[in-house]
């Protein structure tokens, strides 16, 4: 009786079905909410059904393919950068790393792309600024750069943190009486968006990145625990961008 034999083929297609799985029970409570509000609420079938199924089948192999390639690249990359950079012993080519990682990856995302295309165009429409292609632009352009500029101080902020061992609650604390003494004094048109860019700077490729450097830098100083000393750039850098966008709003308007 012909038996399966284990290859490096069959090894390689159990570890990939294995990943699809993990996608698929990471996906199921977002299917269980819909079908439910479909079937009890709405009452009615999905439309396109067959289209809404093959874009399921896709999100779960593209979700699986990004978690892999987390674990094989972007994680290693963080650490193993702050781990150099720390060995070199040079502070002043970490702290560029850390502003220039944060301002990178955040200037090109997307979602702040989007919000601050509607901003501006928002903007223009209400009459804040001048009713002119150009002025849109600007508009949103120096809000992306706000944005991106405060994440990287962010990071820089938080790479200081864990080599000089001050306390995150102190920094979290302090950031947010300050937020909300500028929420009194902000011009209504700039705090929702502000409070909304401290939401869209934790993307997809920040959020992995960072938070690897934060672990390497942890790991590497004597001294620091790694799952205490490790995290906390993230809440950083959704903080400040609060703060600097209201900031560009006073300047502006």
């Amino acid at each position: 009786m012909a038996t399966w034999k284990s290859g490096p083929f069959t090894r390689s297609a159990l570890y990939i079905l294995k990943k699809n799985w993990t996608a698929c029970t990471d996906l199921l409570p977002i299917v269980l909410v819909i079908a439910f509000f479909q079937a009890v609420v709405i009452r009615q079938p999905l439309p396109n059904l067959a289209e809404i199924l093959f874009g399921a089948v896709l999100v779960v192999i593209g979700l699986s393919m990004f978690v892999e390639g987390l674990e094989m690249a972007l994680f290693p990359i963080g650490e193993g950068m702050a781990q150099a950079l720390t060995r070199k012993g040079n502070l002043s080519w970490l702290l560029i790393f850390a502003f220039s990682l944060g301002f990178s990856t955040t200037v090109a995302e997307p979602a702040l792309i989007a919000i601050a295309a509607e901003a501006a165009g928002i903007a223009r429409v209400g009459g804040l600024i001048g009713d002119s292609k150009a002025a849109t632009d600007s508009y949103a352009m120096g809000l992306r750069l706000t944005v991106a500029f405060s994440v990287g101080f962010s990071i820089l902020l938080g790479v200081l943190r864990i080599l000089r061992n001050w306390p995150l609650h102190y920094l979290i604390i302090g950031g947010y009486v300050i937020v909300m003494g500028m929420t009194i004094f902000a011009p209504q048109e700039i705090i929702g968006i502000a409070y909304d860019a401290g939401g869209v700077t934790t993307s997809t490729i920040t959020v992995p990145l960072v938070t690897a450097l934060g672990v390497g830098l942890a790991t590497i100083i004597r001294g620091r625990n790694p799952l205490t000393d490790g995290f906390g750039l993230i809440a950083l850098a959704s903080l400040l961008p609060i703060i600097f966008v209201m900031g560009y709003g006073l300047v502006i308007f």
